[in-house]
């Protein structure tokens, strides 16, 4: 019998694996993807509608929600092709983002905060 043990650690020497990485990765990140895609219609549509049927806070307001809208769709956009690419690259590595979605959640609760604060001040 050998006295070594059965796994060793050598720090010289690192095994290289080819990782792979399933489709379902994929088309989890496309659903991400769509599901942020659908957030943005539905805020877009109570956008509109505070536009057509509002009065002067409702434009106000209208505006805000528009803004929040859009930058929740540039966000999901660019979070969708840097997700992608690290896929492609066969990359590992966490694809989750904390501090945007935080961001996109602040902003929309200021335009809620300031629609009620527009509201109540009338």
């Amino acid at each position: 019998m050998s006295t070594q043990p059965l796994l060793q650690r050598t720090a010289a020497k690192r095994i290289a694996l080819p990782v792979r990485v399933e489709p379902k990765v994929a088309f989890a990140n496309e659903r991400t993807f769509l599901s942020w895609l659908h957030f943005t219609v539905v805020l877009g549509g109570l956008a509109v509608g505070l536009l057509n049927f509002g009065d002067k806070v409702g434009k106000i307001s209208a505006g805000m929600f528009s803004l929040v809208a859009m930058a929740v769709m540039i966000y999901a956009l660019y979070t969708y092709h840097w997700r992608a690419a690290s896929i492609r690259r066969g990359g590992r590595g966490p694809y989750d983002d904390r501090l945007g979605p935080t961001i996109l959640c602040i902003a929309l609760l200021a335009a809620v905060i300031v629609n009620f604060v527009l509201r109540f001040a009338e």
